[in-house]
């Protein structure tokens, strides 16, 4: 099966770094009109920065109308909110978190709609810890089971558009500090210790899913967990 997306338009939301950017990279190396959609407006090389903020929706809506016709877009954005117990947990935990996974990607499809192509492909990103059960992890592990059910649910209310998501296990990404530091490296080999593969994944691993749920025509309301053996 080809992967090329020569001739067709991306948008990733949250493009401007971590697993989106190597989301906007990939696509567009395979062909695709790539839009990368952030705060910063910082995007690959061989695509297009936009900037945008998944909770200010006007500049959402905007941005799609400049874009026109889009035939795939992929949401990746989130919110840093560490891992609090439910006993330190805060409204502002929830807003910000839910907000920016959750919420904002509904909000995203919905005001991308109108320019949709009829047979668009859709591809959320959750996470392992939606199933994989730990102390401090009941704020991340909601809003991913949340994005798991939505996309199922709107791959049938949304049909013949495909909706997919991504669930991605520990990813070597900004989100475990600055790049090089210490506690980045620490963190990092002491979970990819207890992985089967002895590694955790690169953005362009998970790139690749991407990639593949929007070039199969027939792959529709799955949920791909790439995690290297994390939820075994």
């Amino acid at each position: 099966m080809s992967t090329s997306l020569e001739g067709q338009s991306v948008v990733v939301v949250g493009g401007s770094t971590g697993i989106g950017w190597a989301v906007a990279e990939t696509t567009a190396k395979a062909g695709a009109r790539t839009f990368a959609l952030g705060r910063s407006g910082r995007a690959p090389e061989g695509t297009q920065g936009m900037v945008a903020d998944v909770t200010d929706l006007p500049s959402m809506k905007a941005a799609f109308a400049r874009i026109g016709q889009i035939h795939h877009i992929a949401y990746t954005a989130w919110s840093r909110q560490g891992a609090p117990s439910l006993g330190t947990l805060t409204s502002d935990h929830l807003q910000q978190t839910f907000d920016a996974k959750l919420f904002g990607a509904l909000h995203a499809v919905r005001l991308a709609l109108p320019y949709l192509d009829p047979l668009a492909s859709i591809t959320f990103t959750s996470g392992q810890v939606s199933r994989r059960y730990g102390v401090g992890s009941v704020l991340k592990g909601s809003v991913n089971a949340a994005v798991d059910s939505a996309g199922k649910h709107l791959a049938k209310e949304l049909a013949p558009r495909r909706v997919n998501v991504i669930s991605p296990g520990v990813t070597d990404t900004a989100q475990w500090g600055e790049a090089g530091s210490a506690k980045r490296l620490e963190a990092l080999e002491r979970i990819a210790a207890a992985l089967p593969i002895k590694r955790v994944a690169t953005p362009e691993e998970l790139a690749s899913a991407y990639l593949f749920v929007m070039a199969n025509p027939f792959v529709t309301g799955a949920v791909f967990d790439i995690n290297g053996g994390g939820l075994l």
